[in-house]
């Protein structure tokens, strides 16, 4: 079972990721996606490493992104790939049972080719969002419906979705919303992660 609050770090966010990964645990976000373009795969792996015991004590769930490697070596609770990130077959046939493994959906026509092996998509972008400038046309509200449909999969509606959305993605047919700057760059993550988890739980 995966709860509705998907948390993505970002590395350009006041705190580092390891404090907004934790935040985001503590506010009762079930997965937490350790995202950093940035950091060699010897960093990131050392910071996930350094996480994985945390996160899981505090009854959240630990996602890399993109590093297949990395997830792998590290025992990662899940992984999560883009279209361009390899073969979703292939990389699920390394991977330990068990293991989550997320795919980023764009369009409708990616939606119905999704191949077997896959626990859950990321939807979107719904909207235009800073926090992934290289982001796909966004899809809106009604693209992310018929996604959602065409997939046929446990989704997460994803790109510049807040508290305020609950309700409408939640209607969209998504489990939950995958959400980075409304966490991350909040003046209080911990805070921002429970008013997501109160707002999800009322819509």
């Amino acid at each position: 079972m995966m709860g509705p609050i998907y948390v993505i770090t970002d590395p350009d966010a006041p705190l580092p990721v390891a404090q907004q990964a934790l935040a985001a645990a503590r506010g009762g976000a079930d997965l937490i996606q350790i995202r950093d373009k940035q950091a060699s795969d010897a960093e990131f792996a050392a910071l996930v490493a350094r996480l994985l015991p945390q996160i899981t004590a505090l009854g959240a769930r630990l996602v890399v992104n993109d590093r297949v490697a990395v997830a792998l070596s590290c025992g990662a609770h899940g992984l999560h790939i883009g279209q361009g990130d390899g073969d979703p077959l292939r990389i699920r046939a390394q991977m330990p049972e068990g293991m989550l493994l997320g795919l980023s959906v764009e369009t409708e026509a990616q939606a119905r080719a999704i191949p077997a092996g896959i626990d859950y998509i990321g939807a979107g972008p719904v909207r235009a969002t800073a926090s992934k400038p290289d982001h796909a046309p966004p899809i809106g509200l009604d693209g992310l419906a018929r996604i959602v449909s065409a997939a046929r999969y446990p989704a997460y509606a994803i790109g510049g979705v807040k508290s305020a959305d609950a309700a409408a993605v939640r209607a969209a047919g998504c489990i939950g919303m995958a959400v980075v700057s409304a966490v991350v760059r909040a003046a209080d993550p911990e805070a921002a992660t429970r008013a997501l988890c109160a707002e999800w739980g009322q819509a």
